[in-house]
């Protein structure tokens, strides 16, 4: 459904694209690109789910020093993509395509994460124990991630926090994640100030964003939240009308990280909550998804890739409607972006093949013949 809904904003606000350095109007090749992504992305769902998941215990292994090589080479080599301030992608060799390594790299930290969990499930857990085996490859997956992109370096540390607590890492030992994190980012934030040159603009573009976010900030860092504000008041609760949003020539990333204000200014307040109710949806079939696994790596696994969907689709909804300051993270399955799609696609493919493990039990405990329709209608809904 969000796919689906996806071709009209994105073809509507991508007209803002069609103009910038020259361009000729040309919109088609952005909606034909967007189509190539979503087709690519449904791709990849249907194969990671043909997957058992108790394999996505070895590959973590294997992909987990690939992505932090893969971070290495964007943090020294990356670049801007759509006028980012961040050099955050790497551009893939012959193909020539855009890919941004972080969120590959959220994905096989969660599934890295669990695999831990699952392992430490009946034993007793001791920190320093668990300081090389879990927390040093969190840090070096956040250490390259956070000079570049802070917003998704605080979804992953908060995802694993939230993993950790729900399997049964003692809190106590949380807590003094939580002060090592906290006392790191102020170290981070120092040295960016004591030399610039280190870390150009991004210090500085965190404290543009949270002034402009307060009021305080100058034209320049408001400018994209004053037209996200005017885009959302001008489409009321029914709104303008699909393509017909005027803010979008204005908007900057409208088909990306705003591209919820430009919904809310086409199809009104009633269309920005029926979106909101579909990110819902999806959060309550990944709990119970979760709640039904058969294992407690199944569970862990489903909540490390399922919530960071819904979450980031609240942020970059959040921020459209000035309720937290800019982060620069799409929304999920409708933003314009490849990257974003294919690893959401990867992310519920996961979850799907967790579920199907599940069906496939169950088939196996209950005959076909004595299968209720009603209870298999039950089951899919």
């Amino acid at each position: 459904m969000l796919a689906i809904f996806s071709f009209l904003p994105v073809y509507s606000a991508s007209s803002n694209l069609a103009y910038l350095n020259g361009g000729e109007g040309n919109t088609l090749k952005y909606i034909l690109k967007h189509f190539a992504h979503l087709v690519l992305g449904i791709g990849i769902v249907y194969a990671v789910h043909k997957i058992p998941y108790n394999y996505f215990k070895g590959l973590s292994i294997i992909m987990l020093p690939v992505v932090v090589v893969l971070l290495i080479v964007t943090a020294f080599q990356g670049t801007e993509m759509g006028g980012a301030n961040a050099s955050r992608w790497i551009r893939i060799p012959f193909v020539g395509i855009g890919f941004q390594t972080s969120t590959l790299a959220a994905v096989v930290l969660m599934v890295w994460v669990a695999r831990y969990l699952n392992a430490m499930r009946d034993k007793i857990i001791e920190f320093k124990k668990s300081i090389v085996p879990l927390w040093l490859p969190v840090a070096a997956v956040l250490m390259f991630i956070l000079p570049s992109n802070f917003s998704t370096t605080a979804i992953i540390f908060s995802m694993v926090l939230l993993l950790c607590f729900i399997g049964g890492y003692p809190w106590k030992y949380l807590l003094g994640i939580v002060g090592a994190g906290l006392l790191t980012l102020t170290l981070f934030i120092l040295m960016a100030k004591a030399f610039p040159g280190m870390f150009p603009n991004r210090v500085d573009t965190w404290v543009s964003r949270i002034e402009s976010f307060s009021g305080d900030g100058d034209s320049d860092s408001v400018y994209q939240v004053e037209k996200a504000k005017t885009a959302i008041a001008t489409g009321y609760v029914t709104g303008v009308g699909p393509g017909k949003s005027q803010q979008k020539h204005f908007l900057p990333q409208s088909s990306s990280d705003f591209i919820y204000a430009i919904i809310i200014e086409e199809f009104g307040i009633i269309g920005g909550l029926v979106v909101l109710a579909v990110y819902l949806l999806v959060l309550f079939r990944v709990v119970v998804i979760a709640n039904k696994s058969d294992t407690i790596f199944g569970t862990l696994l489903v909540i490390g890739v399922g919530f960071p969907i819904v979450l980031q689709a609240l942020i970059n909804m959040a921020v459209a409607v000035n309720l937290f300051p800019v982060t620069g993270q799409t929304l999920p399955l409708i933003s314009s972006g490849g990257t974003s799609i294919w690893m959401t696609c990867m992310a519920i493919g996961i979850i799907l093949s967790v579920s199907a493990k599940r069906q496939a039990i169950k088939a196996q405990e209950t005959p076909d013949e004595e299968m209720n329709p009603l209870d298999v209608l039950s089951e899919a809904l």
